[in-house]
């Protein structure tokens, strides 16, 4: 099991009492709907640096990439 951190978040009332007379469990939905903001702005970051990438590699032939490649293995 992961270590937990304690936060303070502060919610509008109304939203509070409804998620109780419902059964919601608050920290599960928080919980919840944290990993899946992270998860989402991770890929969005990843594709952004791709997209970085492929500018970056506009000038560069599937060739000169292999030869490059190849030259860096070499060198460890």
């Amino acid at each position: 099991m992961s270590k937990k951190d304690v936060i303070s978040v502060r919610i509008d009332k109304n939203l509070k009492e409804k998620a109780k007379e419902l059964g919601i469990n608050i920290k599960d939905v928080l919980e919840r709907a944290l990993k899946e903001e992270i998860e989402k702005r991770r890929k969005e970051k990843i594709k952004k640096l791709a997209e970085e990438l492929k500018e970056l590699m506009k000038n560069v032939s599937p060739e000169e990439f292999t030869r490059l490649v190849k030259e860096t293995r070499y060198e460890r």
